[in-house]
C-alpha cells in the first residue's frame, strides 16, 4: 500500500492547477486532475511523460455527479485523499452595467458552486485524513473593482472558505484561500491579452499553493495574499 499523500485538483489541465500538479508530484504526491477537456488532460499527462501517479479525470466542476465521480475515482485509484484543491474558474472579463449577462451563470456557477460542490464530495473522505481544503479565490474578492462580476465570484469564494472551515475545522480538516494578484496563465485568453504591469507566473503562485498544502499536521494557515510586486491594488 503506497502511504504518499494525494491530491485532486479541479481544473487542472492548464494554468495554475498545472503548476500545482507537477509540483505535487515532484514532492511525492499522487495527483488527480479534471477538467472539461479530454484532449487538454492527454496533452497534459502527455507532457510529463504519463507519471504512475498521475490520475485524469474529464469532468465539469459545476457539475455535482461528476465531482464526485472524480473523488470516487482517485478513492478507487489511490485509497485515499488528503488535500483538494478547488481551482477551476474563469473570468467573462465584462462589468454589471455593460457586459453580456450570456456568460455570467456559467461563470458564477463554476467559480461559487464549483468549490461548494467538491467540499461536499470530498469532505468524508477529507475526515478520514484530517487533510485540507485549498479554495482557490482572487485579489478580486478583498478589493473592490467597478462592476466586476468575476469580482463578486470571488468575494462568494472568500466567504465560503471561512464558513466552510468553521464547520470542518472540528473535524480536523484544514481550508486555505489562496487570492492571487496578477498571473500569466491563459485565464487572459478570452480577454485578448495579457492585463499591463507586473504578473506573477503559474509556477510561482502555485510555490505558495504547495507550501499550504504542505503545512504541518494541526497547523491552519486560513488566508494568503499572493501578488507580484508592483501591483499596487
Amino acid at each position: 500500500m503506497n502511504d504518499s499523500p494525494v491530491a485532486l485538483i479541479t481544473g487542472g489541465g492548464s494554468g495554475i492547477g498545472a503548476a500545482v500538479a507537477r509540483q505535487l508530484l515532484d514532492t511525492g504526491h499522487r495527483v488527480t486532475v479534471t477538467g472539461r477537456g479530454a484532449e487538454r488532460l492527454r496533452a497534459f499527462a502527455g507532457e510529463l511523460g504519463d507519471p504512475e501517479g498521475l490520475l485524469t479525470v474529464v469532468g465539469n466542476a459545476a457539475e455535482y455527479d461528476e465531482v464526485r465521480a472524480a473523488v470516487e475515482a482517485t478513492l478507487k485509484e489511490f485509497g485515499r485523499l488528503d488535500t483538494v484543491v478547488a481551482n477551476a474558474g474563469f473570468a467573462t472579463h465584462d462589468s454589471v452595467a455593460g457586459g453580456d449577462p450570456a456568460g455570467w451563470t456559467e461563470m458564477v456557477l463554476t467559480n461559487v458552486l464549483g468549490p461548494a460542490l467538491l467540499i461536499r464530495a470530498s469532505i468524508d473522505a477529507l475526515k478520514e485524513t484530517r487533510g485540507r481544503i485549498v479554495l482557490v479565490g482572487s485579489v478580486a474578492g478583498h478589493v473592490h473593482t467597478p462592476g466586476n462580476i468575476y469580482g463578486a465570484t470571488k468575494w462568494a469564494v472568500t466567504g465560503l472558505a471561512e464558513n466552510a472551515r468553521r464547520e470542518v475545522t472540528e473535524f480536523g480538516v484544514g481550508v486555505t484561500l489562496i487570492s492571487p494578484g496578477r498571473v500569466e496563465t491563459p485565464f487572459w485568453d478570452s480577454n485578448g491579452s495579457l492585463p499591463p504591469g507586473d504578473l506573477l507566473t503559474a509556477d510561482q503562485l502555485a510555490e505558495s499553493i504547495v507550501w499550504a498544502i504542505g503545512r504541518p499536521a494541526g497547523v491552519d494557515v486560513n488566508t494568503v495574499v499572493v501578488r507580484p510586486i508592483g501591483q499596487p491594488n
